[in-house]
């Protein structure tokens, strides 16, 4: 038996589904069926707030199952055959790609798409570093150093190289984005919540050209990366490549820097941190952007940096906002999205202070 997995709890009753039905399909879906042959323990990862992520531990071996939310979606979102194919063809191309098993699109199994893929076993930052695994301030630094470093890694493959020269639009990447976040915003709007109205105006009539046309990840931050048991300050693997996609790899840069909460920021900001990067050794924001320009080529002032964290905050309240938006209207009963309207006004306070100057 693998070791124990912490950060996996008894799945929702909400999220529960047929375990004996996945298992049989698994059995004549996988590639590789050793050690398939029976029902499996489920758990469920907590981390997350979109697509659900399950762990499927059998006697030999742990696969995950990642699957859609029940409950309204938003347009476009939570495509599990688009996450597979992803990670399917970036595997011959990046080395941070989780093996994939099978993908499924009989509503008989599950009653929706969903995928399995085996399960990378290391380290996984959540909101405090785990206690069992030790990093000191110089590891932690290194850590930031390389987790920059995979960025860069992904931002420079050539898409040529792979079938996903189909997954963009190509360049006006940053025009769509401010629409399309817009958009989302307004249609999920809650009345509990402020209306963003000038700050989304300050977005669009700002907005820059794009630098560039890559692979972006969308929501590359320290939980979703795997890092090395031996050495934490290593990169092995990268989770959640649901929102992927060709556009400017500077507002991924930007959707990073937005859950990059460091040590010297106020207490209610610290109140939204869900990864540790608050660590004694860890970098602040201005030394990320700094080193990922350099690697990139890329010229960057702290004026023109302004638009992009303006917009990686609102698209983090966009986010919060979309999740919330279902809880609001009872579409789920999961307690820990009931708190998500209040991220959006502390998120949003800093918003509105940076679009104000």
């Amino acid at each position: 038996m693998a070791d124990q997995v912490t950060e996996a709890r008894e799945v929702r009753e909400e999220d529960a589904f047929d375990v004996e039905a996945v298992a049989s399909w698994l059995q004549t879906a996988a590639p590789d069926v050793e050690g398939l042959d029976a029902v499996p323990e489920v758990r469920q990862f907590a981390g997350g707030a979109s697509n659900l992520t399950f762990l499927l531990r059998y006697p030999t071996r742990d696969l995950i199952l990642r699957r859609a939310p029940r409950g309204t979606k938003a347009r476009g979102a939570h495509d599990m055959r688009r996450e597979y194919r992803i990670q399917s063809e970036l595997a011959g191309v990046i080395r941070y790609i989780a093996p994939m098993i099978a993908f499924c699109d009989d509503d008989s199994v599950l009653g929706a798409d969903f995928y399995v893929m085996g399960r990378i076993d290391g380290v996984i930052p959540r909101k405090e570093w785990p206690a069992d695994v030790p990093l000191d301030a110089d590891q932690a630094r290194q850590l930031c150093l390389n987790f920059i470093d995979t960025l860069v890694e992904v931002h420079s493959v050539d898409p040529s190289k792979t079938a996903l020269g189909d997954l963009g639009k190509g360049l006006g990447y940053v025009r769509r984005q401010v629409d399309g976040w817009t958009t989302r915003f307004r249609n999920a709007h809650t009345d509990d919540v402020p209306d963003f109205e000038e700050a989304m105006a300050w977005l669009a009539e700002n907005q820059p050209d794009d630098v560039a046309n890559c692979i972006i990840h969308n929501d590359f931050k320290l939980d979703n990366v795997v890092l090395d048991k031996d050495d934490p300050t290593k990169v092995i693997g990268i989770l959640d490549w649901e929102m992927a996609t060709l556009g400017d790899p500077l507002m991924d840069l930007a959707g990073s820097m937005a859950y990059w909460i460091q040590a010297d920021d106020t207490d209610e900001l610290q109140l939204m941190r869900r990864v540790p990067t608050n660590m004694p050794g860890m970098i602040t924001r201005a030394e990320f952007v700094e080193r990922y320009c350099e690697k990139m080529g890329f010229e960057m002032s702290p004026e023109k940096w302004r638009w992009y964290e303006a917009f990686g905050l609102f698209r983090a309240v966009v986010i919060a906002q979309q999740i919330y938006y279902r809880f609001y209207h009872g579409q789920t009963t999961n307690k820990d999205f009931e708190r998500l309207g209040f991220a959006v006004g502390i998120i949003g306070k800093r918003l509105n202070e940076i679009v104000g100057g």
